[in-house]
């Protein structure tokens, strides 16, 4: 019995791994996982989701390394995770006194109305859902504690900075911009 499974787990372990030159394009996936015993990808233990959460880090994620690199690539100097304001923002131009914020899409809530029927139906949910709405009041008290203090807040979505990076580019451009001609009018000598 035990050399009949060995020959099984060797004979699909090659036929995984020439998978696009032997393999027929009508094998069936979940036929094979029941055949040799492979767990399913549709329920993940409490281990393993708990083992992806634990290595999501809030401070340089891959969204804030690529709009970093794309201004530092234009010769904008910042502050990462600038400790001493409210919320303590992933990118602060201090000379522009510009705070900006790299959300990821789940942890603030895009779309919250259907993230949050969908995260209803899954396991946890009362936990997940107060959670997104903490983040969301705090980002919200955050941002108003920010705009007290004379400083312009910018939110980017995760998907828009790894697809979009220009687009935010000339977003913060343009709100630089903003700011030096406000700066120059408020400076400006009355008649």
């Amino acid at each position: 019995m035990h050399m009949y499974y060995q020959l099984r787990k060797t004979f699909f372990n090659f036929c995984f791994s020439c998978w696009p030159f032997f393999c027929p394009h009508s094998l069936d996936v979940m036929n094979l996982r029941y055949h040799i015993n492979m767990p399913s990808t549709s329920k993940r233990s409490k281990e393993v989701i708990s083992n992806n959460m634990r290595h999501i880090h809030s401070t340089d994620t891959s969204i804030e390394l690529q709009l970093r690199k794309a201004l530092w690539h234009k010769g904008y100097r910042y502050r990462k995770n600038y400790k001493a304001l409210p919320g303590s923002p992933d990118i602060a131009l201090t000379k522009y006194k510009i705070a900006i914020f790299c959300d990821s899409e789940f942890f603030h809530g895009k779309d919250w109305d259907v993230l949050k029927l969908r995260l209803e139906k899954g396991q946890n949910s009362e936990f997940w859902i107060n959670k997104i709405t903490r983040n969301q009041n705090r980002d919200t008290e955050d941002d108003k504690k920010l705009l007290f203090l004379g400083w312009t807040v910018l939110h980017f979505w995760g998907k828009d900075i790894l697809k979009h990076t220009d687009d935010c580019l000339t977003v913060i451009e343009e709100t630089i911009f903003e700011n030096k001609l406000n700066e120059s009018v408020d400076n400006a000598p009355t008649l």
